[in-house]
C-alpha cells in the first residue's frame, strides 16, 4: 500500500466515523509518522459582532465545542489509535483562528555546529524561548510559516515520487 493509499483510507475512516454537523463541512485531516491531526471547521460568529469581542467570542466557539465533544472525541481517537497505530490530535478553525487542543510532542534529535547553537542560545537570552530545544521549535514554526508554498510544492513532488516508486517494477520478485 503506497503512502497515498494509507492517508486515503484515514481519511475515509474519519469522514465516516464523525458524527455529523460537529464541523462545516470534511475535517482536514494531516498525517506524519507519529500522529494523525483531525482539524474541523466551525461555523464563523456573525459579520456584526463588534471588533472587540470577536476574539473572546471564537475563544468561547471553540472552548465550547471542546468541552461538549470530549467523550466522544476521545472514543473516536481510541478507536482510530488501534487501527492506523498512531496517535490521534484534535484541532478547530473559526474566524480563522486554528486552536489545537492535543498535539503530540515528539523529540527529535539533531546535531548542530557551534554557529546554529549561538543563534538557539541568542533566543533562549533574549526570552523568545525558554530552552534550545523551544528556540529550535521556534525556528521551525518560523520557517514553516515564511515558506509554505515551496513546501507544499515539495511534498507533492514527494507523493509524485512515491507514486512512480509504487508504479515501478517488483524487485522482491
Amino acid at each position: 500500500m503506497t503512502a497515498d493509499d494509507a492517508t486515503a483510507q484515514v481519511h475515509g475512516w474519519f469522514a465516516g466515523r464523525l458524527p455529523e454537523g460537529w464541523f462545516t463541512g470534511a475535517p482536514e485531516v494531516i498525517r506524519d509518522r507519529e500522529e494523525i491531526a483531525v482539524v474541523g471547521t466551525l461555523p464563523d460568529p456573525p459579520d456584526d459582532v463588534p471588533e472587540a469581542e470577536r476574539a473572546a467570542l471564537i475563544e468561547g466557539l471553540c472552548r465550547r465545542f471542546r468541552e461538549e465533544t470530549r467523550e466522544r472525541r476521545i472514543e473516536i481517537a481510541r478507536e482510530a489509535e488501534r487501527r492506523f497505530r498512531q496517535k490521534i490530535s484534535w484541532g478547530v478553525v473559526c474566524g480563522g483562528q486554528t486552536v489545537m487542543f492535543t498535539t503530540l510532542s515528539v523529540p527529535v534529535m539533531t546535531r548542530l555546529r557551534q554557529s546554529e547553537r549561538q543563534v538557539l542560545d541568542t533566543l533562549v537570552a533574549a526570552g523568545v524561548a525558554r530552552s534550545r530545544s523551544d528556540a529550535l521549535a521556534w525556528c521551525v514554526r518560523l520557517v514553516g510559516k515564511h515558506t509554505d508554498t515551496w513546501l507544499a510544492e515539495l511534498r507533492d513532488a514527494l507523493q509524485h515520487v512515491d507514486r512512480v516508486r509504487s508504479a515501478g517494477p517488483d524487485i522482491n520478485s
